[in-house]
């Protein structure tokens, strides 16, 4: 049995179809389209409708992509970008209506609960209670948990791409001192509780996931990725802190020549590594294991663990909890 699962993200539409064979999903083929919807959004913004079309044509390519790989309908699910989009409800229907592939979002504590489940399994039951910390574009997500599934769960607005339009896009490049201490001010007071949280608890594990979390990791001296996802990645909290004093001095241009960090993510990269630096330093963790496994392998366990029906009723509540969208997409009709 194969199943697929789309991920949209701030920056890319990723693909993954994995067999499921024996209850683990092992990947047999990924793809991905670059969108860059956190470059057109504005935090709180709607979708344009450029970036729609854009979004319907990626995904329905996925559909075909999955289909060819012999998987059923993708499980697809859009994170925080589209989630805060006051058009959201509009957005998941016209890719439903013009892909057949019903779109949902994710509420942010059920991602954290999801990439909490695919970062467990990767991990294995000796790491203990275990701390994830999560990066995405649009929001973090912080989970603790003793089992299967987390006891703590917290989503906040310290995504990359939200804080540097917020905070260091005002032109000046590299950002001004005062940009930094605004940026510094503003995740310490969202993160105050959810940290003393996780300090309270003392795991014995603290993971970290997302591409945000692997670049850095990789400009903190973690080895590459062509050495395989086996290979054990650590970044510790005192490395994180220089990296961030040495983004900070750079332009985002000069930024994209350090190792790991790619041109498209090197203009929100300084902004993701105060957060994850600010994050570890708060919360009492010297270093942090990267997990390559993350939200999209946690949606597919629950799949598998617990049926489609699992799938379904979130589908059910994501669109019933989807806002009415005041502004109307009109767009054109595409094949599918």
């Amino acid at each position: 049995m194969r199943i697929s699962v789309v991920d949209v993200g701030s920056n890319t539409v990723r693909l993954m179809v994995a067999d499921a064979e024996g209850g683990v999903p092992l990947p047999v083929h990924t793809a991905k389209w670059r969108l860059r919807l956190s470059e057109q959004v504005r935090p709180g913004g709607p979708v344009p409708e450029e970036a729609v079309e854009r979004l319907v044509e990626a995904v329905a390519d996925a559909s075909r992509t999955a289909d060819r790989w012999g998987a059923s309908g993708p499980l697809a699910f859009a994170t925080a970008v589209v989630r805060a989009a006051p058009n959201r409800r509009e957005v998941l229907r016209a890719v439903h209506a013009r892909t057949g592939v019903p779109l949902c979002t994710l509420p942010g504590e059920v991602e954290a609960e999801l990439t909490f489940l695919g970062a467990r399994r990767w991990m294995g039951w000796r790491s203990g209670p275990l701390a994830l910390l999560d990066i995405g574009g649009g929001s973090l997500e912080i989970a603790f948990g003793r089992g299967r599934l987390p006891g703590f769960v917290a989503s906040l607005p310290l995504g990359a791409a939200r804080l540097t339009h917020e905070f260091l896009a005002g032109g000046q490049d590299p950002a001004s001192p005062d940009q930094l201490k605004a940026l510094r001010r503003k995740v310490r007071h969202q993160l105050r509780d959810a940290a003393a949280r996780i300090r309270w608890e003392g795991p014995r594990t603290a993971v970290a996931t997302s591409r945000t979390f692997q670049q850095l990791g990789r400009l903190c001296g973690a080895p590459p990725g062509r050495h395989g996802p086996f290979t054990e990645r650590r970044m510790r909290c005192s490395d994180l802190g220089d990296a961030v004093v040495r983004l900070a001095a750079l332009s985002a241009a000069e930024r994209a020549r350090l190792p790991g960090i790619s041109a498209p993510r090197a203009a929100q990269s300084l902004a993701g590594a105060v957060v994850g630096h600010t994050a570890m330093k708060l919360t009492g963790l010297e270093s942090v294991a990267l997990c390559p496994w993350a939200i999209r392998e946690g949606v597919l366990l629950r799949h598998i663990e617990d049926g489609p029906s699992w799938w379904s009723e979130v589908v059910r509540r994501s669109d019933e909890a989807a806002p009415p969208a005041p502004v109307p997409l009109r767009l054109a009709a595409t094949s599918n």
